[in-house]
């Protein structure tokens, strides 16, 4: 029914009641600053597909426009160091497959490199080296995983078939070494618990010998894409002082141009052996760090032709039987080895007293871990220094100013872990 004039000049009571909200609610915007119903808060997780785990991310948008991001963490806090502080060296192992679950072995690997600097120990070379096939497989795998999911959540669903189907043969080989596709906890402090099958290194080759091509594949998939190019291109972008300045590490921090690798810059396991590139970027967007992930599998790739060349005989653990478990030959016709076994398997073993820092170049960046002993089978305080939970400290000033269509690129590009950023 049409509005006479009289009617619009005096609305009945529940649109004056109305107007009269409107009106107080724009002379509060006028006085505070703000634009009432222009913003809105949107809540996004911690359940959510593009989070890739338990992250929860408080959004203020201006229309499709972030203005303030808050990260929301700690739902999968389990309290690791504090466990740490209960339990022998070696009985800890386990905990760290649980870090970045994505790249168990170099977790474990990194862990007991730790210990052992603690210890005053070096492995010997043949140690060293199926270390570095297990930090290397692992990188590859992680790779493929944030590679695959980042193509996902950007719509390219051929892409995320392809690098889990790589994933799977990596899968296959970490079960042939250590009995698990998952949580390994094949790494001992000291050494391994257990030498190479005996074809190992024939499957390994033969993995390495088509992994090359599918990656290519992805690669051409991706790269120049017209819409993942233009999903990822000058999208979240990271200065180099700001990735300094946020203690940025791995690939988020070589996306932006700095050419900083533990690999390189303080070598471990004999890394400064081996022929590899250190990838960087040049804009620090998102294209430039799936770009440094790519070219990181592809060194990871050359790194394990090298150890498969060169790949040393002899023992893989240090020879110290009061700190290590003797062998099992021994065991059963020395009374001595059969009492050092017992008493490393009741107290663990023997730590001097003092304070180390160890870290490695994980998947995700430094994974670090600070261990002070004051002696004995347990650590006195064991602190985690977790790469994603440092990446993920920028967000508070990488998205803002960006499209809400954005987060998912950039969540996906920095490809984080929430076990290990909660710990």
């Amino acid at each position: 029914m049409p509005f006479t004039t009289r009617e619009i000049e005096n609305p009945d009571p529940v649109t004056r009641v109305v107007a009269a909200d409107a009106a107080m609610r724009n002379q509060q915007a006028e006085q505070s600053g703000d634009d009432f119903g222009e913003k809105m808060v949107l809540n996004m997780g911690p359940s959510h597909p593009a989070t890739h785990g338990v992250l929860r991310l408080v959004l203020e948008l201006d229309g499709e426009i972030i203005t303030k991001a808050t990260p929301d963490v700690g739902f999968l806090h389990r309290g690791d160091e504090k466990i740490a502080e209960n339990m022998q060296y070696n009985q800890f192992v386990p905990y760290t497959d649980r870090l970045d679950y994505l790249a168990p072995l170099s977790n474990n690997v990194a862990y007991a490199l730790a210990v052992e600097k603690l210890m005053g120990w070096e492995i010997p070379s043949r140690g060293k080296a199926i270390r570095v096939i297990c930090c290397e497989l692992s990188r590859i795998s992680a790779h493929l995983m944030g590679l695959g999911a980042m193509a996902l959540d950007l719509g390219a669903m051929t892409v995320f078939l392809y690098t889990f189907q790589e994933r799977e043969k990596i899968y296959d080989l970490c079960e042939l070494l250590t009995g698990a596709r998952f949580t390994t906890s094949y790494t001992r402090v000291g050494g391994q618990i257990r030498d190479l099958p005996a074809n190992f290194i024939p499957q390994l080759a033969k993995f390495l010998e088509t992994f090359g091509p599918k990656l290519d594949e992805c690669d051409n998939l991706l790269t120049r894409n017209r819409i993942f190019v233009d999903r990822t291109r000058d999208i979240g972008v990271i200065p180099r002082d700001r990735a300094v300045a946020y203690a940025l590490s791995g690939p988020n921090l070589r996306g932006s141009g700095i050419e900083h690798d533990l690999r390189r810059k303080h070598p471990y396991l004999d890394y400064d052996q081996y022929d590899f590139e250190v990838v960087t970027g040049t804009t620090g967007d998102c294209y430039d760090r799936y770009l440094v992930r790519i070219e990181e599998m592809r060194q990871s790739a050359k790194i394990l032709c090298q150890v498969i060349d060169k790949l040393p005989s002899g023992p893989i653990n240090v020879a110290d039987w009061k700190n290590m478990l003797p062998p099992k030959s021994r065991v059963m016709t020395k009374m001595e080895e059969l009492i050092h076994h017992f008493i490393v398997v009741t107290e663990g073993l023997k730590a001097p007293p003092g304070e180390i820092y160890f870290a490695a170049e994980n998947p995700k960046g430094e994974l670090g871990f600070y261990i002070n002993s004051r002696g004995g089978g347990v650590p006195h305080r064991l602190k985690i220094r977790a790469p994603s939970f440092v990446n993920l400290s920028i967000l508070p000033e990488l998205l803002p100013g960006c499209m809400m269509s954005d987060v998912v690129a950039i969540l996906g590009s920095l490809d984080f872990v929430m076990g290990e950023c909660d710990r």
